[in-house]
């Protein structure tokens, strides 16, 4: 049986450079901060122009203060004369943050193009009439979300408080110390699970308890995964690909879950593009998955998948396999057909990352480094002598790419995994 999880990576992502403290007791520092006390409750305010992972993960700390106090906070995006504040945003469209910063309360250098990183801390008289303010800014979409779910893991909200039925500590107040305290840069970059076998396990749960209607791993299933990928400080997810599953594009509503969560977005080994080959590819209708007999529709298939989706964050796979774990066109292709097949492969690739699917600004992670030293190759066919593929450096190999992309439609950064 195949790993469950053959891309978690989840932890020790973001070690605090400094320590920020929450206790049920009075704490008697300048960087103190009351968040839920027997006469008083913080508000949480956030931005309306913020990405939408910012206001769900603000509800959902609410919601955490709720669990662990019995009180609930108020949810804002305005200012109202209240004393104590929780500021949460990114400082890219947080303009509460840009104006502390602005005016030397707060310092978001570090932070500024920054990956995943969060800043939290205590500001004395941060506007006129609030008395103090705990922010919480982060960098990019998800630097502010592992900021405030820090503090939840740290009251006493576990991030497996659901799947696991963790216990939840409780306490009647909570005060919060928290001098400027930064987090490093996740040393992985993308971090995550892969949902594999849920044949088992995971889909008779949905079907049977969570998404009776659908009877089916859903949108519903899919909001709890991506929650507790970033209460864990991930942000990845290859989804479920086995034929039992629905395949995630075939529900709409997947996607943008995912990105309501901030979650990155791969796929298996299997599945080039995000196309789920295993239950998306209809043969009677599409033709054969076989590149030698059926490139066109293939390119055109693959390609629409990529435009469909160049509006989110997500890791391509690019792959020249046949479905699930065979070989293209099966295991009784001559090995002359196999070599020449991939040779043309590597050319499609390219032309295709040109043409069809909009990337521009492509640069190798290391200078003069070929992918093939790092990836597993094809060892059989290419002892059998296929060429290198045509690519961005001098010596025609076939490069390891970090994407940072523009597309035509959107800005988003894409990562690129591949397989020979």
């Amino acid at each position: 049986m195949r790993i469950l999880f053959l891309l978690i990576v989840l932890s020790l992502t973001s070690a605090l450079q400094a320590q920020v403290v929450i206790k049920e007791n009075a704490i008697q520092s300048k960087y103190a901060f009351p968040l839920v006390t027997s006469k008083t409750k913080a508000v949480v305010v956030y931005d309306t122009d913020d990405y939408l992972v910012v206001h769900k993960t603000a509800e959902l700390f609410v919601s955490d203060v709720e669990s662990v106090t019995g009180q609930q906070l108020r949810l804002t995006d305005k200012l109202k004369g209240d004393k104590e504040i929780i500021i949460v945003g990114t400082v890219e469209k947080n303009r509460l943050i840009r104006q502390l910063a602005e005016k030397g309360k707060l310092d978001i250098s570090s932070l500024e193009g920054a990956w995943e990183r969060f800043l939290i801390q205590t500001v004395s008289r941060p506007f006129p009439g609030v008395s103090k303010a705990l922010v919480v800014a982060g960098s990019y979409r998800r630097g502010a979300a592992y900021g405030l779910f820090s503090l939840s893991a740290m009251m006493g909200v576990a991030p497996w408080y659901w799947w696991a039925d963790f216990p939840v500590t409780k306490h009647k107040t909570l005060y919060v110390d928290a001098p400027a305290t930064l987090s490093k840069t996740p040393s992985v970059k993308y971090r995550g699970i892969f949902l594999n076998d849920e044949d088992w396990g995971l889909k008779p749960w949905a079907a049977k308890t969570f998404e009776k209607e659908r009877g089916n791993i859903g949108p519903r299933t899919y909001a709890k995964i991506c929650e507790l990928l970033l209460r864990l400080k991930a942000n990845h997810l290859a989804p479920a690909m086995h034929p039992v599953s629905t395949a995630f594009y075939k529900i709409p509503e997947n996607k943008l879950v995912a990105d309501t969560f901030a979650i990155v977005m791969g796929s298996s080994h299997c599945e080039p593009l995000l196309l789920n080959t295993a239950s998306e590819w209809d043969s009677k209708t599409m033709g054969p998955w076989d590149y030698n007999k059926n490139k066109d529709k293939i390119n055109e298939v693959l390609s629409n998948r990529v435009k469909e989706n160049c509006a989110y964050e997500n890791v391509y796979t690019l792959a020249l396999r046949g479905l699930h774990d065979a070989a293209m066109g099966g295991g009784d292709v001559p090995m002359r057909e196999k070599v020449k097949m991939l040779e043309h492969h590597p050319h499609f690739l390219t032309v295709e990352i040109d043409v069809c699917f909009f990337i521009r600004n492509v640069r190798p992670l290391k200078e003069d480094m070929s992918a093939c030293r790092h990836l597993q190759k094809v060892q059989t066919a290419q002892e059998g002598g296929f060429a290198g593929a045509g690519g961005p450096d001098d010596n025609n190999n076939l490069a390891l790419f970090d994407f940072r992309i523009d597309t035509v439609q959107c800005l988003n950064r894409t990562a690129l995994i591949i397989f020979l």
